[in-house]
């Protein structure tokens, strides 16, 4: 197989796709190994049995502010518009998230209530959201206090379970993912674009590889024909001279000789039932439930037929390594995992022909247009070496 292509891809999802669709245009015979026995990756969707298309790896919704992006995935299939919404259960309350002036109304009395919007309005002026982070940091009694309160009550106890470690040894740009608005506006994203594929994101990833230069092999693990023997690397025990572009973790490509990296992973317990809805929106954080932190209701997303039926998903984080059927999600991102991913980067620079795209990767916490968006670049770079 090493005889017959110039590019070998371990992992079929986004990063992988993209970088082998482009080395295939560029005239190169890419062959693909895929440890699951699908294409996509965690983008990976189905019908299910009540005849709802489903994301099994948890919900994804590309959603950008860039629009060259944006034209990217529209090459490959016709999308929709989808603007999701998303609930907090905080206190036995369903209340917006991210949070707005409706959570505000929802646990302050009303003249409390008031002075707060404007407090933040005044001190804020000029914005439209802030992070958390920034709220717990104010220097405004009122603002801090209620920052505190959202602290508590969500945020604490959601990372807590998310991530399984203290907030306070999680890196800062995790829990400032998700804005405070300082308005009613309800909307989980804020980008300019917000959209799904109409035939789903199995369907795309078909067109995306649909080129005459790209072989895919599924249920093929990659570590049972790759090994990296000094600065070369060996397929089937021979050198491979060609360019190889790694997706998937990287310190399980070295044999975690640095130690293995903190990753989190997911289980998902999923239901579905003759009734229109089971919850007030697609997304619902549980956040001081036992064991799960969210609900994802998928008859909420763009469906062809509902008939009266829908499905959803429990979502209980694990430590990644507990189980060998269980995928890295979420590389866990502290000082001293940083640290110690930085010792594997450094090896992988001195192996020439190697190029590592893509969240676990990297090691770094992307959406799916700053998946896109790095796996392009990535393209760029690789152009001046083929």
């Amino acid at each position: 197989m090493a005889d017959s292509c110039d590019v070998i891809v371990v992992g079929c999802g986004l990063s992988g796709s993209v970088v082998a669709r482009y080395l295939a245009q560029k005239g190169k015979k890419v062959v693909i190994y895929e440890r699951r026995n699908h294409i996509g990756g965690n983008m990976y969707d189905y019908i299910d049995n009540a005849g709802l298309r489903v994301h099994k790896y948890g919900p994804h919704v590309f959603h950008t502010y860039n629009e060259s992006l944006k034209d990217y995935m529209l090459q490959y299939g016709e999308w929709t518009e989808f603007k999701i919404t998303s609930r907090v259960n905080m206190l036995g309350k369903f209340t917006p998230s991210p949070f707005n002036f409706q959570t505000i109304d929802d646990y302050y009395p009303v003249n409390n209530a008031e002075n707060l919007k404007k407090r933040l309005l005044e001190y804020y002026s000029g914005r439209t959201e802030a992070t958390i982070v920034e709220l717990l940091e104010s220097d405004d009694e009122l603002i801090k206090e209620y920052a505190d309160f959202l602290f508590q009550n969500d945020y604490s106890l959601y990372t807590a379970k998310q991530w399984g470690i203290s907030p306070k040894d999680i890196d800062p740009s995790v829990l400032k993912r998700v804005p405070v608005y300082f308005s009613y506006k309800d909307g989980y994203f804020n980008d300019t674009y917000q959209m799904v594929p109409i035939d789903g994101y199995t369907n795309w990833f078909r067109e995306l590889l649909g080129h005459e230069n790209i072989k895919v092999k599924l249920d093929y693990d990659a570590f049972k024909h790759l090994q990296i023997t000094e600065n070369e690397v060996l397929i089937d025990g021979r050198k491979f001279d060609g360019l190889v572009v790694y997706t998937g973790a990287i310190d399980e490509l070295f044999h975690g000789i640095y130690g293995s990296l903190p990753y989190r992973s997911l289980r998902f317990e999923w239901v579905s039932e003759n009734k229109e809805k089971f919850q007030d929106a697609a997304l619902v954080a549980y956040p001081a439930a036992k064991g799960f932190t969210r609900i994802t209701e998928y008859s909420y997303f763009p469906q062809k037929s509902r008939a009266g039926k829908t499905s959803y998903a429990y979502e209980y984080p694990l430590i990644y390594g507990t189980s060998e059927r269980i995928e890295p999600y979420y590389p866990v991102l502290t000082d001293d995992s940083k640290v110690q991913y930085t010792k594997y980067e450094d090896l992988a620079k001195t192996i020439p022909n190697l190029v590592c795209v893509g969240r676990l990767a990297k090691f770094k916490y992307y959406n799916m247009d700053q998946a896109l968006d790095a796996a392009l670049k990535e393209c760029e770079e690789i152009k001046h070496h083929i």
